[in-house]
């Protein structure tokens, strides 16, 4: 089972009553009012902080997506460089905010690969989330889930390539391009 993190409104909320000397719960309700403050040395707080980097991310969904093509007795997806590079674009630009979060421009990412890469087919599958341990299985089961992605995933692609980006807000943005020579 997936645990959304805590939102930084949240940790700014337990940092701040567990400074006051209240139990620090993500369901705390306890009224701040009159509240004596402790020494700081008593308070401890523990925080998990989440340390992938994008590329790390990209290799989990590469993985991930070969391990259930594996599964099914599909073979294994290539990394293709320019592939890499159209998708982590498109990531960057849906986190920037430059592209709605959409498949726009799909067709001109194709294009760019199909000069250094032939191709008789292509797909692509894009997911976004924020505040999971593992957003990359979180992204992964969503598309399993889902027709379109999952036909994807189990087409007759050779070639894939994996981008991810995370904005300043803590969203996460997928895409992951498909290619059938």
């Amino acid at each position: 089972m997936l645990r959304p993190l805590l939102s930084r409104a949240t940790i700014t909320a337990l940092a701040l009553v567990g400074s006051l000397g209240v139990p620090a719960h993500a369901d705390n309700r306890t009224n701040l009012v009159n509240l004596t403050p402790v020494q700081p040395s008593t308070v401890s707080v523990t925080l998990i902080a989440y340390t992938n980097s994008t590329t790390q991310l990209e290799q989990s969904i590469y993985q991930q997506i070969n391990h259930y093509r594996a599964s099914l007795g599909l073979p294994a997806l290539v990394i293709a460089d320019s592939l890499t590079q159209q998708a982590r674009q498109h990531s960057q630009d849906m986190a920037a905010g430059k592209m709605p979060f959409s498949h726009q421009g799909f067709d001109q990412r194709v294009k760019e690969i199909a000069k250094s890469v032939p191709y008789r087919g292509a797909a692509e599958n894009i997911a976004y989330n924020m505040g999971y341990e593992d957003p990359t299985t979180q992204a992964v089961e969503s598309w399993l889930k889902s027709p379109g992605h999952l036909k994807n995933i189990q087409g007759a692609y050779g070639l894939t390539g994996v981008g991810v980006s995370r904005n300043a807000k803590g969203e996460i943005y997928f895409t992951q391009i498909f290619i059938r020579k």
